[in-house]
């Protein structure tokens, strides 16, 4: 199992291009999860479903499972969010995990910039950044730029820098979280 991220602040494509990505890959037989960091009140069931009623009694944890799928849900209850080893020893093994977010971590990352976002190039403040996927020229940046709408090179660029599960896991381990960023307006 190998791991790489796509960062880039909100508003930049990240879940656009991954939804290109996934088939993409899997057109190429790699298997793929993903790990998604959400904003703090995201919600998987909703009030008037039993796993709803359960959490909000007081459970812990609430396991729902069907014939097609099933879903833990963890509530911290005050304890601090999981970092993202935690999470990605979690998963089931697959080719490649494909995390979207978790910027503070240190994993290999693409990062995803769209100008018409209004905000900066994400890369100068992430020293885990392999490569670029943007809709605007980057002359002079000192890593490979891949057009935004190039998912087949997008993919390949995925493939070539993903790190291996358990070196990454390691590293992870020993790396501290930088500070949570936040996108400065450009002049």
């Amino acid at each position: 199992m190998r791991v790489i991220g796509l960062a880039g602040w909100s508003g930049a494509g990240k879940t656009t291009l991954l939804l290109k990505l996934i088939p993409e890959l899997a057109r190429c037989g790699v298997t793929v999860s993903t790990v998604k960091h959400a904003h703090h009140g995201f919600e998987v069931d909703r009030p008037g479903k039993d796993s709803h009623a359960h959490r909000e009694a007081g459970a812990s944890e609430v396991l729902v499972a069907s014939s097609g799928r099933w879903v833990l849900m963890r509530e911290l209850r005050g304890a601090p969010e999981p970092r993202l080893a935690e999470h990605l020893a979690r998963l089931s093994p697959v080719d490649l995990v494909i995390v979207e977010g978790f910027k503070a971590e240190a994993h290999p990352k693409i990062a995803v910039h769209r100008a018409a976002n209004g905000k900066p190039l994400i890369v100068p403040e992430l020293d885990s950044v392999r490569a670029v996927a943007s809709d605007e020229a980057l002359p002079g940046l000192d890593m490979p730029v891949i057009r935004l709408d190039d998912v087949t090179a997008i993919a390949s660029a995925c493939l070539d820098h993903a790190e291996p599960h358990d070196a990454l896991m390691a590293r992870l381990a020993a790396t501290p979280l930088r500070p949570r960023l936040k996108p400065m307006r450009q002049a």
